[in-house]
């Protein structure tokens, strides 16, 4: 069994102006992604690999994310996950090492919603209600997946394990 970890980046802050790449977090995008990042660390959900879409705000998401994980893979940063399309993370998926038995995405809104959606044929249902309606800033969707390498992954050959939320942590304290 293999694990794919979408995690969408925390909120960023659209008052700086200039170009939708180089955006920062904002203070909320701040608090939200340690939390995800302890999550991960408390549920030992540490990601083997990570790709990370090449935009300041996911960039700072997984350096966040990672200041909580007990260990901290080397992030590989694609640009082709910036505000990318279903298609374009799964070939970036695809080509990830076989060694690999979990990885971490980091990006970007409608695509991570979409591609989850695509490769989930079951799991939790309150979870997947929730990430039907809405992937929210630093949301993740956290998927097992019954392929033999990451090369054959096709729509409906994931199970939704959970999709927590920064808000929901919150709500959890």
């Amino acid at each position: 069994m293999r694990r794919l970890m979408l995690l969408r980046h925390a909120k960023s802050d659209w008052s700086q102006g200039g170009r939708d790449h180089d955006r920062d977090l904002s203070e909320r995008g701040r608090i939200a992604a340690p939390r995800i990042g302890s999550y991960l660390a408390e549920h030992a959900l540490v990601p083997d690999c990570v790709i990370v879409s090449t935009a300041r705000r996911t960039r700072e998401t997984w350096k966040l994310v990672a200041a909580a994980l007990p260990a901290k893979p080397r992030p590989v940063f694609d640009e082709r996950i910036y505000e990318a399309t279903p298609d374009n993370i799964l070939t970036a998926i695809r080509e990830t090492p076989a060694s690999c038995r979990c990885l971490l995405v980091v990006g970007h809104n409608p695509g991570l919603q979409a591609l989850a959606l695509r490769l989930i044929k079951g799991g939790n249902k309150d979870d997947l209600a929730r990430l039907m309606d809405k992937f929210p800033t630093g949301g993740l969707a956290i998927i097992d997946i019954q392929q033999d390498d990451w090369f054959s992954l096709h729509a409906g050959s994931g199970r939704l394990e959970s999709f927590v939320t920064p808000r929901g942590l919150a709500d959890d304290t």
